[in-house]
């Protein structure tokens, strides 16, 4: 008895006419012709209700479900099913509304349908969750009525589901196709590029337009033709994702901190370095030293990053480079490319950490990493309007040339980096590091 009432719902279409039939009782006290009418449309309004009544509740003839995918991907569209089956005899209207998790502040979902006897439909809408971690859904709940639309019942589906959010795993594939070779881009097809690298491939048949420096006499006297040596890019070179989680990180831009730019930029490079048959391996560190994972190029590799990066959070502390320079030589011994993403706001804090950035950059090829603060770049570029704006302008634009200023400091000190926004930064990643292999750096 007491879930018949929990699930018993009027329509607006029932109080409406109450309304109404309230109203002409009411008139019925100066015109009296209108007072057994009345009655008789409140009889007929009770006969209605009890029978439309009768017809929701005389079987359980309604089912839904939530269809969700294993995990969703961090800053991208992800798609939510919605199943709906109609076993009554007759049409119904269905109003569904679904309990949203928390993280997405969403209380005002609902979606209305028409669906026919014994027939089935489903619907799909789309979620972007902003921040990793877990995310709870309620129950799907749906009030179903007749044409009549005077009485609701509740069926509520308890499907109490947790999905997990994810780095960006969406865009890691969108991106996917920078591990192609440039040729790639004439002949839309892999080639290998030939390059003077250490790794010999093969010998070959010399053709016009190779290198005479390549020539190999020994195999030239053989086979009493020119014969030249063949290189490929270096494979199996060791690199490191290193991701600072101090406070500056928790910076947001368009909804994602500095952080999840980071880590969804980690995860998207590592897939390119791992299909160019690099190593690839994860620290990341504020106070004190975390996630460590040393490169390797197995398939496995991706996944244990992937499950890594799920749950790194910021840490309100200062990131402690001192720490990062004692860890990385004790634990790195191979010479390695070290991508470190961090943020400095102002010279002074560069300066302050530029002896350890110089002190790794000796033995292996460092890359930091800088955002660039759109919203002060937009600032920069405004229009000044009052004497306020002009203060706030200029000093927009010396923030703006701080950083310019940091990135001539890191090159003088034989440091390559990057000065990016964070929405391109994966992009920019992925190119500074075929940039690095092209050339040879590393």
């Amino acid at each position: 008895m007491i879930s018949f009432f929990k699930s018993l719902f009027f329509g607006q279409r029932l109080f409406q006419s109450l309304i109404v039939i309230a109203a002409l009782f009411l008139l019925s006290q100066w015109v009296q012709i209108l007072y057994l009418p009345t009655w008789i449309l409140l009889i007929a309004l009770v006969f209605l209700v009890l029978t439309e009544g009768i017809a929701l509740y005389k079987s359980t003839s309604f089912n839904a479900e939530r269809i969700l995918t294993e995990k969703f991907s961090n800053s991208d569209e992800n798609s939510v099913t919605i199943n709906l089956s109609n076993s009554y005899g007759f049409k119904v209207n269905i109003e569904v509304i679904d309990e949203i998790p928390i993280q997405f502040q969403k209380r005002d979902f609902q979606r209305n349908f028409n669906l026919s006897a014994n027939s089935n439909t489903h619907f799909s809408y789309t979620l972007t969750p902003k921040q990793r971690g877990e995310y709870h859904f309620g129950a799907v709940h749906c009030f179903i009525s007749t044409v009549l639309k005077l009485v609701k019942r509740r069926y509520s589906f308890s499907q109490n589901q947790m999905v997990k959010v994810y780095p960006s795993y969406i865009q890691m594939q969108a991106l996917a196709f920078l591990a192609l070779d440039r040729q790639s881009e004439i002949g839309l097809k892999k080639v290998r590029r030939i390059g003077h690298t250490l790794e010999f491939e093969q010998i070959k048949d010399y053709v016009l337009g190779d290198d005479m420096r390549t020539i190999n006499w020994k195999a030239t006297a053989k086979r009493d033709q020119l014969m030249v040596n063949q290189y490929q890019d270096e494979r199996s070179q060791p690199i490191y994702n290193m991701i600072d989680r101090g406070r500056l990180m928790k910076m947001p831009f368009e909804g994602l901190t500095l952080l999840d730019y980071a880590i969804n930029s980690t995860l998207a490079f590592s897939n390119i370095a791992l299909k160019k048959k690099d190593k690839v391996g994860l620290l990341s560190f504020a106070e004190s030293i975390k996630d460590f994972t040393k490169a390797t190029d197995k398939s496995s590799q991706l996944r244990i990053i992937l499950n890594r990066l799920y749950n790194v959070n910021t840490h309100f502390l200062d990131p402690d480079f001192n720490r990062l320079y004692a860890h990385v030589k004790t634990y790195i011994n191979q010479r390695s490319l070290l991508l470190l993403y961090t943020n400095f706001e102002h010279m002074s804090s560069l300066e302050r950490q530029l002896p350890y950035l110089r002190a790794l950059s000796k033995k292996h090829v460092l890359v930091v990493v800088l955002f660039e603060n759109t919203e002060i770049t937009e600032l920069a570029n405004s229009k000044t309007t009052n004497i306020t704006s002009v203060y706030e302008k200029t000093i927009a634009q010396q923030f703006n040339y701080e950083k310019q200023l940091m990135r001539k400091a890191l090159l003088a000190n034989g440091i390559q980096s990057i000065l990016t926004k964070p929405k391109d930064l994966s992009v920019n990643t992925i190119n500074k590091y075929l940039e690095i292999k092209a050339k040879g750096l590393l």
